[in-house]
């Protein structure tokens, strides 16, 4: 019989909503709370999802020695304070990425983790696209050759008007914003696919809109986009709307990325380009289901999402059968099912990102944000621990 685990989920935004919908699916894991401190919006989605118990204090529930582990699904500068105590209250961790504001404090949490002898996740759930799993392993099977050229965006346009505004904008939650939210998904989906390491970059970062109207009220992730301008005061803005970067990945490799949070019609465009001496690979978080395969000598491909035509590594990250299409909430789903499996035995080897790759991207950032300061290169340091 399989161990049901109890959960929590501390927040209740866009993004504990989608926690609580991926746990739902599980079967085998219970949420017994929720922590927020909007009480109103808690109290519903509690209802909504037949969770009995909402607290406005996060700590009440780290108390509860029934709850094996928690999901921490609040703003960035909650991260740190919210995991450091959920693993010194003996509780498993799924923290949402960034881990961290600055590499000091991730450091921290990868330290304090690793004591706790608990597990500790990371949600970069975009590794869990099946057709990014694909592009993995026929890199890993040397399919592609030696990788010459990784490239790619990740582009959204939800903060396009100076009248988008949302918590993310704030300074006070890290110094960078659209690399750390979306840049950071893209730098671990390169390493991740390619199973090399960024050494050194040259970036640059743009705040396009030095002032901008924040809502007089509370506005959802993605809902500010329906206020009207009498609804705002204008603030000043630190953090950056764009960030471009050249990279390279060791004595070879090279690359380029942008990373933008105002391309009009962009809704969630993650694209990641593979080059090699054998052939390539490209695939669009717009179109999931879809990978192109490129070579020099012979047709171009698309294949189409189908779990018999994934190579064996993939092929688990793919649970609806071919022209069933597998979208962002089952990425989610494909992270807590591994993170659950690993609860039941420490010593298993742990197929999902760690606290120790949110450390790598906040290293990543950190030489970013000094190439922006140097204008300059900077190299990267490699990972600390473990592998990403």
């Amino acid at each position: 019989m399989m161990k049901e685990w109890k959960t929590a989920v501390f927040g209740t935004g866009f993004m504990g909503r989608v926690h609580l919908e991926a746990i739902r699916r599980l079967g085998h894991v219970e949420v017994v709370a929720l922590a927020s401190l909007q009480d109103d919006v808690a109290r519903r989605l509690a209802a909504q999802y037949g969770v009995k118990r909402v607290e406005s204090n996060y700590r009440k529930v780290l108390e509860d020695p029934k709850i094996d582990a928690v999901h921490i699904c609040t703003p960035n500068n909650q991260h740190y304070p919210m995991a450091s105590e959920a693993l010194a209250a003996g509780k498993h961790v799924v923290c949402e990425k960034p881990l961290a504001r600055n590499v000091d404090e991730a450091r921290k949490l990868v330290a304090e983790a690793a004591k706790s002898g608990k597990q500790d996740c990371l949600n970069h759930n975009l590794r869990y696209y099946p057709l990014v799993q694909h592009i993995r392993r026929m890199c890993e099977a040397g399919e592609l050759g030696d990788i010459l050229v990784v490239q790619g965006t990740y582009s959204q346009d939800w903060l396009l008007y100076d009248t988008d505004y949302n918590w993310r904008v704030e300074g006070d939650h890290g110094a960078s914003r659209t690399f750390a939210d979306i840049g950071s998904h893209w730098f671990d989906m390169a390493e991740h696919v390619t199973g090399q390491r960024v050494t050194s970059l040259c970036a640059d970062f743009q705040t396009f809109y030095k002032t901008r109207k924040k809502p007089k009220g509370t506005v959802e992730t993605f809902g500010g986009k329906m206020l009207h301008p009498d609804q705002y005061d204008e603030v000043p803005i630190s953090t950056e709307d764009y960030c471009g970067a050249i990279f390279r990945m060791g004595e070879r490799t090279r690359g380029a990325m942008t990373v933008s949070q105002v391309s009009a019609g962009r809704k969630n465009q993650l694209r990641i380009e593979v080059y090699g001496t054998r052939g390539a690979a490209a695939w669009d978080q717009e179109k999931p289901n879809e990978l192109w395969i490129g070579s020099r000598n012979a047709n171009n491909q698309v294949l189409v999402k189908d779990p018999s035509l994934l190579l064996p590594g993939a092929q688990s990250y793919a649970e609806q059968p071919g022209g069933h299409a597998e979208g962002y909430p089952d990425t989610f789903k494909q992270n807590f099912k591994r993170f659950y499996a690993s609860l039941a035995s420490q010593d298993a080897e742990t197929e999902y990102p760690r606290f120790r790759d949110g450390l790598r991207q906040l290293t990543i950032l950190e030489a970013a944000l000094e190439s922006q300061k140097r204008r300059g290169w900077v190299d990267v340091p490699a990972p600390e621990e473990g592998k990403s």
